[in-house]
């Protein structure tokens, strides 16, 4: 399987305090990879110096995405080249509704003018899968919205724009029982369509129960502290982080 997403020694830290330390790993085309670790240990910087994020500065290392040298890229231009970030905390955004919002991100992704009529059916369709009620598409980007519909949203997103590679910063936290399993589908649903590559950052092995995990990396301190196959899910199910800490 070919080599999509490579990072190198990669550090990164927000005005002077330095964050991430150092991190290498490396993702294959179509694979499935699980970030864990404890509270404030960089996952969430991980995945937002992955997509760019201004809030973060490189200071040292590389990020490597699909044989391109992507570490000084903007964030538009990483999400044109096909990489998605959910977010933890998804913002609200008047102005601007659901469906606005997601047919401009598609028309600019692919750099293509997208047919109305084709839109609002793929739309529909996707909303129908993740159960969300369709007036939510003119209602304003996450405005009103449960924390249950916004996450609902970041995956409608997912399955709307077939990212290559997709981040998901703990989409399934402050999510019951039912809305997990309804995001789960849509993941298992964007695999499916897609084939498309993961990096789940999460707390939660329910989310991960439809999906076939390939590598799990546990971060402790902002550097890696473990990796695994799905196997290291278990352990740190069963026995915490406590061994990583200070590693």
């Amino acid at each position: 399987m070919s080599e999509l997403l490579k990072i190198e020694g990669l550090s990164a830290a927000a005005g002077e305090k330095e964050l991430l330390h150092s991190v290498s790993l490396s993702v294959g085309e179509g694979e499935t990879h699980v970030l864990m670790g404890p509270n404030g240990a960089g996952k969430s910087t991980l995945g937002s110096t992955l997509m760019g994020s201004p809030e973060y500065t490189v200071t040292g290392g590389k990020i490597i995405f699909d044989g391109e040298d992507i570490t000084e890229e903007s964030a538009d231009k990483r999400a044109k080249m096909g990489i998605f970030l959910s977010f933890q905390n998804p913002v609200e955004i008047p102005g601007i509704t659901l469906s606005e919002f997601l047919r401009n991100a598609l028309e600019q992704v692919t750099g293509k003018r997208i047919k109305l009529w084709d839109f609002k059916k793929k739309l529909k369709a996707a909303m129908e899968l993740l159960e969300m009620d369709t007036a939510y598409a003119d209602r304003d980007l996450n405005v009103g919205f449960s924390g249950g519909e916004k996450k609902k949203a970041e995956i409608l997103q997912l399955l709307i724009l077939s990212p290559r590679l997709a981040i998901l910063d703990e989409t399934d936290s402050g999510l019951d029982v039912d809305a997990v399993k309804t995001v789960s589908k849509g993941i298992e649903e964007y695999k499916k369509q897609t084939g498309g590559t993961l990096i789940v950052i999460t707390h939660n092995t329910k989310i991960l129960e439809s999906l076939s995990v390939d590598r799990t990396h546990i971060l402790a301190s902002g550097s890696i502290a473990a990796e695994g196959g799905a196997e290291l899910v278990d352990e740190v199910i069963t026995n915490g982080f406590e061994k990583y800490i200070g590693k």
